[in-house]
């Protein structure tokens, strides 16, 4: 490429296995390619940049960011590492000079044809993929994945291409502001992280390109109408088309494999493709890494941080005020605050498990409903309160031992 190109992902520190694989595939594709690593998280023991596929890491905590930790707290880890998106990309602009930047999920990997998306964008401020190219055909896909699409957005956000332009810093500024202040998956709210905001990018920005070829983002939920042939050794083809980049999201969750068996059976090459992604991310780690707790998971005493402590601190400005670092167990705190008062506020809200989060995901929610329900008023006995606060205490333990 002739053009300034950088390319990032957003990560904690369990997820550098396959931001590993994602980084390497884009040198293999152009080693010109400069790739900055945005790690919402501390840096592992042992991680070296000069030996890694990185040739840059952004933290979280050094980005510009008015009281960083109330507003951390606010986030869970997947918003935290969305919320950041915006305001690295305009980092990668400023601070590093560059002319074009690409965002990939870290569960990606790329194959081929990056120069036609560097190309595009000298036409266009902005590059889009949306989840579908193609009307669904029967009632199960219409629900899988246009009713998905209706839920969590037109366009994923794995994917994006922004040019060093008036209209693409247009763009990435109103994108990095919204995601700062609304980057949160609140569905009654009609949000969810960065991907429903971009639905308005098309009525407010001049030059938005929306990606139609179905080798580019390829993932489960647009399988119904894209036909992978070849191998990885020949190339595989989308369509007839080279495969650009490809997307392996919901495979902690074990969504990937569901969903690929269900539309995808007929298509050995994605297969292969499966199992070259799970090969490559053993060799970058993952048995190791993957199950690394995120620094801001848990109080400063070490236990853990449920969504329902999140969501009420966000959601109160007078909690906000009081415990202006809510992470501080110093005196109780938020935490001792919390334990006290929540059942008492009309403001608390029971979560539900989100259908794609990983195991240790649903442990950590399942630790929180038994913590709300033993101060919700429901355990209305001694001893039922007592065993809910430790069924809450054994699932917050081993909350750190899964993966």
């Amino acid at each position: 490429m002739t053009s300034n190109v950088h390319t990032y992902t957003s990560i904690t520190a369990n997820y550098l296995p396959k931001a590993r694989v994602l980084a390497e595939s884009i040198k293999r594709v152009d080693p010109s390619v400069t790739f900055h690593l945005v790690l919402a998280d501390n840096l592992p023991s042992g991680f070296d940049l000069a030996q890694e596929p990185f040739d840059n890491v952004i933290l979280a905590d050094d980005l510009p960011i008015e009281n960083f930790r109330p507003w951390v707290f606010s986030h869970t880890v997947v918003e935290l590492c969305t919320a950041v998106k915006g305001l690295a990309l305009e980092t990668i602009f400023e601070k590093h000079g560059a002319d074009k930047v690409f965002y990939f999920d870290p569960d990606m990997a790329v194959f081929s044809r990056l120069d036609e998306l560097s190309g595009l964008l000298d036409h266009h401020s902005t590059l889009l993929t949306p989840h579908q190219t193609e009307p669904e055909t029967s009632v199960a896909a219409i629900m899988d994945n246009e009713m998905a699409s209706l839920k969590y957005g037109v366009f994923n956000l794995g994917f994006v291409g922004v040019r060093n332009s008036s209209e693409g810093r247009r763009f990435s500024r109103w994108w990095a502001d919204r995601l700062l202040q609304f980057c949160h998956d609140d569905h009654p709210r009609g949000l969810f992280t960065d991907q429903k905001w971009v639905n308005l990018a098309p009525c407010f920005f001049e030059d938005i390109k929306v990606l139609r070829s179905p080798a580019f983002n390829v993932a489960t939920w647009n399988l119904t109408n894209r036909k992978a042939t070849g191998t990885m050794a020949d190339g595989v083809l989308i369509n007839g088309e080279p495969l650009g980049f490809y997307h392996f999201s919901g495979f902690d969750s074990g969504a990937q494999e569901i969903m690929l068996n269900k539309y995808g059976a007929n298509s050995p090459a994605l297969y292969e493709l499966r199992n070259w992604y799970i090969a490559e991310c053993e060799l970058h780690g993952q048995s190791a890494l993957g199950r690394l707790p995120s620094k801001f998971a848990f109080f400063d005493d070490g236990s853990v941080i449920s969504k329902a402590h999140r969501l009420l601190y966000r959601e109160r400005l007078d909690l906000q005020k009081a415990f202006p670092d809510p992470f501080s167990t110093v005196k109780g705190g938020y935490k001792e605050w919390f334990a006290n008062n929540a059942s008492q506020t009309q403001d608390f809200r029971v979560l539900s498990v989100d259908a794609n989060a990983s195991f240790r995901d649903v442990v950590q929610d399942m630790s929180s409903f038994f913590h709300q329900t033993a101060y919700s008023g429901k355990a209305n006995s001694w001893p039922k309160r007592q065993l809910l606060k430790l069924m809450s205490g054994l699932l917050s333990a081993g909350v750190r031992l899964i993966k």
